[in-house]
């Protein structure tokens, strides 16, 4: 196998086990108001595109081939960040959703990969296609990398919004005063 197979197959089997995983959840007690979730959307999309749908064949030239062995490792980072989303979707239950939502009994979790970051999810796989991109080598695969990264930037902000006029300003602003919300030992904000 290849390493180039090797991440193709492990992209497949996240998005395929993150979709099965969906049906264990609760239900959505509150959402944002209609159409507050299309931004992050379309951002992270275009991301997703140029980062998967743009091949070596319509990019002129790779800048970089880090040979088999860097392969190898970058498809190591991409299980270590979809190890840590797993971490982190496992360590939530059924609180996990894939839109901005608070559930019953929503309440703040700040234990196992949430005492790390305060997003761990958006950061495995922000952390994954940076990998994917440094694997592929051409700036489109930067690009779209970067733009995923953006998109999972403004979810963030929006359920942080969202989550302290549901869970209360104070409660939810002493925990993003004791963890960084993306980059692990990164800044923390109030």
């Amino acid at each position: 196998m290849t390493p180039q197979l090797a991440l193709n197959f492990l992209w497949a089997f996240w998005v395929l086990s993150w979709l099965a995983a969906a049906l264990w959840s609760a239900p959505s007690a509150k959402r944002p108001v209609f159409g507050s979730e299309i931004l992050y959307r379309v951002v992270t999309l275009l991301g997703a595109v140029l980062l998967f749908g743009v091949t070596t064949r319509h990019v002129p030239m790779r800048l970089w081939s880090l040979g088999e062995g860097a392969d190898w490792a970058l498809f190591g980072i991409c299980v270590l960040g979809f190890v840590f989303c797993w971490w982190a979707r496992i360590h939530l239950g059924t609180l996990w959703s894939g839109w901005v939502s608070k559930k019953e009994g929503h309440r703040i979790i700040d234990t196992g990969p949430y005492r790390i970051v305060r997003h761990p999810i958006y950061t495995g796989l922000i952390l994954a296609a940076f990998a994917t991109a440094i694997f592929k080598g051409t700036g489109v695969a930067l690009l779209g990398a970067a733009i995923i990264a953006l998109g999972f930037w403004i979810k963030a902000r929006l359920e942080e919004r969202f989550l302290c006029q549901e869970l209360g300003a104070e409660a939810y602003s002493a925990y993003r005063r004791r963890v960084p919300m993306l980059i692990p030992f990164g800044p923390k904000s109030a």
